[in-house]
């Protein structure tokens, strides 16, 4: 039987503009919201789930996605007004991660020692916290409300299993450019994995210099990866995959993982599945291609 005719109905160009002001105002208020109740739970400065009617209480939501709407991809090069230490030694990690700081010692009990690079809305770190329970894991991400996100995402998932072996207080965020002040925050050989989930293609060749994979940035990344650390990639985009596996190829300190290893390591799988961009790729049925590569000694003529 075929279906009725369905009337498409026209807004004029006022109700358009007038509910687009609406859903803004909406979105704005939610956010406020959340900025308030991230005050409330942590000490640390940060660029903000109850409803806007909602008022904060102990028990936090998880926060809506639709409410913190953003571009797919930042300029690295334009200047974002970042806050950054001026040394390793400058940042205050108890504002991020406050259940691995003894007060006796006034030190961290441990340091970050994963990363995950454009860590978009913090997917594969929600992952990765029960994987290492030990080990600090920190996002860094580059755009505003992404960040705003994956703070109230931590936030909502500490509150909700504070009482559980698994807490995620192993993970945290901050705002920031890594392609810019990656050693500013951490120290000669501190990492032992760093993570480059479906990065930005820069498909346009005047923009390749802005990929965050270069000869450049790989000898940076060198410098903060621990010999035999590894370096993580994940894309869809071919053309990508063949330009990162190739620079790092040219590298002298990495060596390429076989696909066997890459099979066997679980933080390879977990990053083939976890992140948001990566189910949207298994959702439409595209491909993805991943490269890992281990860290090399540095030669003693170097040292």
């Amino acid at each position: 039987m075929p279906k009725p005719h369905q009337v498409q109905v026209v807004k004029d160009k006022e109700t358009q503009l007038r509910e687009q002001r609406d859903a803004e105002s909406k979105r704005k208020a939610y956010r406020e919201v959340k900025e308030e109740t991230r005050k409330k739970h942590k000490s640390v400065t940060f660029e903000a789930s109850p409803t806007p009617e909602e008022p904060v209480s102990d028990k936090i939501s998880l926060p809506r996605k639709r409410y913190y709407r953003q571009r797919a991809h930042s300029n690295p090069f334009s200047d974002h007004r970042l806050e950054y230490p001026r040394s390793p030694d400058d940042m205050n990690w108890e504002k991020l991660f406050p259940k691995f700081y003894d007060e006796e010692s006034n030190s961290m009990t441990s340091s970050v020692e994963i990363a995950d690079i454009g860590c978009g809305y913090g997917g594969l770190l929600t992952k990765l916290a029960p994987e290492f329970p030990e080990k600090l894991i920190l996002g860094m991400e580059i755009r505003v409300q992404v960040t705003q996100y994956v703070e109230d995402r931590i936030i909502a998932l500490r509150n909700k299993h504070e009482n559980d072996e698994v807490n995620f207080q192993n993970i945290s965020v901050l705002r920031g450019n890594a392609m810019k002040f990656l050693p500013n925050f951490f120290r000669k050989g501190q990492l032992s994995k760093m993570f480059f989930c479906f990065p930005d293609p820069h498909f346009k060749q005047r923009k390749h210099k802005a990929r965050i994979i270069t000869n450049t940035l790989l000898s940076e990344y060198a410098y903060v990866l621990r010999e035999g650390g590894v370096v993580y990639t994940i894309t869809d985009v071919e053309d990508l995959h063949k330009w990162m596996v190739k620079h790092l190829e040219e590298h002298p300190l990495f060596e390429r993982l076989d696909e066997e290893w890459e099979k066997q390591d679980k933080c390879a799988n977990i990053m083939y599945n976890s992140t948001e961009e990566g189910q949207k790729v298994t959702r439409n049925k595209g491909s993805k291609w991943i490269a890992c590569y281990r860290r090399l000694p540095t030669p003693e003529d170097c040292v």
